[in-house]
């Protein structure tokens, strides 16, 4: 489950509950290790069969956690992490309400499972933050600001590792008359469409971007132009059949023009975008609703 596909608004719940979250986990963690150097009894949740659904952290995990989030793999490591981090802090009180000491390898096990749930923790609030403040509120495709550094990333990555990547220029063909025979809000609707349609036929490392307008860039990770063009004419294909629920009676189809072409290691990312554009352009010209590769 990708991030992009829950919206702004609830992403920005999820991101205050979550902080509620990391708190109460941080206060249940000092008050345990007070129990444990002070020899006081533990709370008794802490000892429940259950105790990692008895601490605030695991009320908000099990009970309160939007659905959308628990799908994510990250979400799912982070509740293992956490149930094995309860089950191992109830043996360590249980050894010391009996008076015994615990053991160094008992508690530096217990610890490194409170270090590896603070990682998990951490990195999925700044996958959180990174979603809300890189993209597109409308859309959910990365923002134009952060286009090109995250596109220079890729360049120098597939240099170091000898490999290619692919950029595509995405174009909605007869926008213009969407907005002037529908209104704005259906237009909308129309990019939120294809915004999602894209997101959802992509793989998790290739990035999309909102680049202006009805337009998109796409990066497609490690891969060749023969095989980017394969893909990028299913997705052309398939995208013209798929209607839109617009609210009315009749669903409306849209379809796009493709640009493509190399994210070349010798070229500045702004020569490389310019040859997706004017691959798109050729793409308009051929009659629009096609797939065609930029060529010097």
């Amino acid at each position: 489950m990708n991030l992009t596909s829950i919206d702004r608004e609830e992403l920005q719940a999820i991101l205050v509950q979550l902080e509620q979250a990391i708190y109460n986990h941080i206060q249940w963690h000092n008050a345990l290790i007070r129990s444990f150097a002070c020899r006081l009894p533990g709370n008794l949740n802490d000892l429940h069969p259950q105790s990692y659904k008895k601490c605030l952290f695991g009320q908000w995990y099990y009970t309160a956690a939007s659905k959308k989030l628990l799908e994510h793999p990250g979400v799912a490591a982070i509740g293992e992490t956490h149930r094995h981090m309860h089950q191992v802090a109830a043996q360590l009180l249980s050894t010391v309400n009996v008076g015994q000491n615990i053991d160094s390898h008992d508690y530096d096990n217990f610890s490194n499972l409170v270090e590896r749930l603070r990682l998990e923790i951490s990195s999925l609030k700044r996958e959180i933050e990174l979603s809300l403040y890189t993209h597109d509120p409308l859309t959910g495709a990365i923002n134009r600001l952060d286009m090109l550094p995250m596109l220079r990333e890729i360049q120098a990555m597939d240099e170091r590792q000898t490999q290619t990547s692919s950029l595509i220029m995405i174009d909605i063909d007869h926008f213009k008359k969407v907005n002037d025979k529908y209104g704005h809000p259906t237009g909308d609707k129309v990019l939120q469409f294809v915004a999602n349609y894209l997101t959802e036929n992509l793989r998790p490392y290739d990035k999309l971007f909102r680049y202006g307008g009805e337009e998109f860039l796409l990066c497609i990770h490690n891969t060749e132009l023969k095989a980017c063009h394969e893909r990028v004419e299913l997705l052309r294909s398939r995208l013209s059949k798929d209607s839109i629920d617009i609210g009315r009676r009749d669903p409306i189809y849209v379809t796009a023009s493709f640009g493509i072409t190399e994210l070349s290691p010798t070229l500045s990312i702004e020569e490389c975008i310019e040859h997706a554009d004017k691959a798109m352009y050729a793409a308009k010209e051929a009659g629009r609703n096609c797939v065609r590769i930029w060529e010097p």
